[in-house]
C-alpha cells in the first residue's frame, strides 16, 4: 500500500530544492511529515477531510497546519482536500445545511442564492448578506459535523483498508514460504 501511495506524492527531495519553501525547511522537512505508514496515512486523510470544507483556497492551508500539528504525512492531508470541488461543494453544503438543520432542531428549507439581477450590486450585495445570515448557524454547525463525520470516516476507512491489505500480503508471503 506505501507504495502505491508513494509515486504519487512528492519527496521531501522536492521540497527542500524548492526556493519558495525555504524559509519553511526546518518545519517541513520533519521526518513524520513524510513518513508513510498506517497512522500517517490515516491521519493525513481525516485531517485533508476536514479542512476540504472549509471554504475557499484555505482548504490546503487548513491541512497543512493539521497535519504540521499532528506530525501526519502533509503530501497526503494536501491531496485529500481535492475531494470538494465545483462540481461536489454545492452537494455538500446543501447537506451540512440539512444536517446542522437536524442538529439544532430548526425549521426552513435551503433557498438558493440570490441572482445578481438589474437591481444593481449594492442591491444584490445586501440580498446575499441576507441569505448568508438565513443560513448562518445551521450551515456553520453542519458543516462542523459533517466534517467530523467526514474525518472519522476517512480515518476509519483508511486503516481499515491499510490492515486488509497488510494480512493479504501476509497471507502470501506464507504461502510462498510454504510453496518454497
Amino acid at each position: 500500500m506505501r507504495k502505491l501511495i508513494r509515486k504519487h506524492l512528492p519527496d521531501h527531495a522536492a521540497v527542500r530544492k524548492n526556493r519558495w519553501l525555504a524559509p519553511f525547511a526546518g518545519t517541513l522537512l520533519h521526518p513524520r511529515l513524510w513518513h508513510l505508514n498506517r497512522h500517517s496515512a490515516a491521519g493525513a486523510v481525516a485531517a485533508g477531510m476536514f479542512c476540504g470544507l472549509i471554504p475557499g483556497p484555505f482548504q490546503m492551508l487548513g491541512a497543512a497546519v493539521c497535519a504540521l500539528t499532528f506530525r501526519v504525512n502533509l503530501p497526503l492531508a494536501l491531496l485529500t482536500t481535492l475531494y470538494t470541488n465545483p462540481f461536489t461543494i454545492v452537494p455538500l453544503y446543501v447537506v451540512a445545511f440539512e444536517l446542522g438543520k437536524l442538529a439544532l432542531g430548526g425549521g426552513g428549507t435551503f433557498v438558493a442564492p440570490p441572482d445578481p439581477g438589474d437591481e444593481g450590486a449594492v442591491a444584490w450585495i445586501e440580498a446575499l448578506t441576507a441569505w448568508m445570515a438565513q443560513l448562518g448557524r445551521p450551515l456553520v454547525a453542519g458543516l462542523l459535523l459533517l466534517a467530523t463525520l467526514l474525518a472519522f470516516a476517512g480515518y476509519v476507512v483508511v486503516r481499515l483498508l491499510w490492515r486488509r491489505h497488510s494480512v493479504r500480503a501476509w497471507h502470501a508471503r506464507k504461502a510462498a514460504r510454504q510453496a518454497a
